[in-house]
């Protein structure tokens, strides 16, 4: 078990005056202060649980996507009058701001995507298509993510339509809600290409890593983390992950729907087709045919979302005034909180996940059920008594679903506080009590 580091690997600049040596500023605490930040809360009592399927918006956020659409519209990448070209260098800006907050070694290894299931799409499509031959095999958890399971399947059956036939080997969760390590190796053949997995589960709120997998595996192996619910949780280094591919969400990381971001290191760069051809797509048409032109651009043809893009990079200077180790830590003592109080409610079981582990660890992330009521109805009575949480299979593939369908999911961010755990689970406590 890990817990996340203190600090982040970035610190905002602080602001300067000739005489005066540069200090660092504190970072924003959870105060009520920093709670004003996102204007859905200002205005409602209600207490708000589930930040693993979006997060709040900051105000810079949303002042950033209206700037755009109410000053200065334009296109990016392609005019040359100013209003373009300062579009052009904002969202180069935030694509080596961006490289840098998930510790990447080059801009040129950020793709701006749709969202997470785009960017695992663009995966199975741009890389899978071309790399994999008949025989070859992938790992993954069908426990996982339906955005980390649905396009490997997808690319299986795409595949077999041209004669090559791949395998795809789902390997185990831990009690922890952990990929299963051990498995994975005992699974492993000469024919094993990707290990896919969620670095932090959506459900069970499990971080995985496969360092035990360090220098164990063969080079042609390649590595993909779902980092849709540690972006904007906990610091994520793709480096020290060792990840080929890695994925977020912007929305669950104080930024927009719509926007996601793809690592790619550069050591597959010329591993991959053409995702989306077409305008301002990385290619160059010749006699031979389309010809890579180079990353990024290979993987985002058309138009970006702009507007997500310039609120993603407004996301990321929201992160980083609070410090994400900080948010870590935070999330941390809101989780051991929940699972502290939850123990003593008769009749909840925790999910697999931090609640099971033999020391302090949590990430923000818990799911239980409570006997004596369905998790649909448990969610609908706490969002009565103003709780919202989320409820049901969680996104997760009715295949493989087992105990975590119907099963209700608490998730938290920095905006949430002790005592708003405390009453979530005084409720619950009081519900238990009367269903009995």
């Amino acid at each position: 078990m890990r817990s996340p580091a203190s600090g982040s690997h970035l610190t905002r600049p602080a602001a300067t005056r000739s005489h005066v040596p540069a200090v660092p500023e504190p970072p924003i605490s959870p105060s009520a202060a920093a709670r004003r930040l996102f204007p859905a809360l200002a205005e409602s009592t209600a207490v708000y649980l589930d930040s693993a399927a979006t997060t709040q918006k900051p105000l810079p956020v949303i002042e950033a996507i209206h700037r755009y659409h109410s000053s200065r519209t334009a296109n990016a990448g392609r005019g040359t009058y100013p209003w373009a070209t300062s579009l052009t260098g904002q969202i180069s800006r935030i694509r080596a701001r961006t490289a840098a907050f998930i510790a990447a070694e080059h801009p040129d290894e950020v793709v701006f995507t749709g969202g997470a299931t785009a960017a695992l799409n663009a995966v199975a499509l741009s890389w899978g298509l071309g790399a994999l031959e008949d025989g070859d095999e992938i790992l993954y958890s069908p426990r996982d993510h339906a955005s980390n399971v649905h396009p490997w399947h997808h690319l299986r059956r795409v595949l077999a339509r041209f004669g090559r036939h791949v395998e795809l080997v789902p390997y185990r969760v831990t009690e922890l809600g952990e990929a299963d390590t051990a498995d994975i190796l005992a699974k492993l053949t000469p024919r094993t290409r990707l290990i896919t997995t969620s670095h932090l589960h959506h459900v069970f709120g499990g971080l995985t890593t496969l360092e035990e997998l360090r220098g164990r595996l063969d080079p042609s192996v390649l590595l993909c983390f779902d980092c849709s619910q540690s972006g904007g949780h906990l610091p994520v280094n793709v480096t020290e992950l060792g990840a080929d591919f890695a994925v977020f969400a912007a929305h669950k990381m104080f930024g927009a729907p719509g926007t996601g971001i793809l690592y790619c290191h550069r050591r597959i760069h010329d591993q991959l087709l053409p995702f989306l051809p077409g305008g301002n797509s990385g290619v160059e048409l010749t006699d031979a045919g389309l010809v890579p032109t180079g990353m990024p651009d290979l993987l985002e043809g058309g138009t970006q979302n702009i507007p997500g893009i310039l609120a993603l990079g407004s996301a990321l200077e929201v992160l980083e005034s609070f410090d994400i180790g900080a948010i870590a830590e935070h999330n941390r003592e809101l989780t051991l909180r929940l699972i502290a109080n939850l123990r003593q409610v008769p009749g909840l079981e925790f999910l697999p996940g931090p609640a099971h582990a033999p020391c302090a660890i949590g990430y923000g992330i818990l799911s239980f059920t409570l006997a004596g009521i369905s998790a649909t109805d448990l969610g609908f009575v706490l969002s009565e008594l103003g709780f919202l949480v989320r409820t049901g299979a969680h996104c997760t593939p009715a295949a493989a679903a087992d105990d975590a369908d119907d099963s209700v999911r608490v998730s938290t961010h920095i905006y949430n506080t002790l005592e708003e755990i405390d009453r979530f689970t005084e409720c619950v406590m009081t519900i238990a009590m009367e269903v009995r």
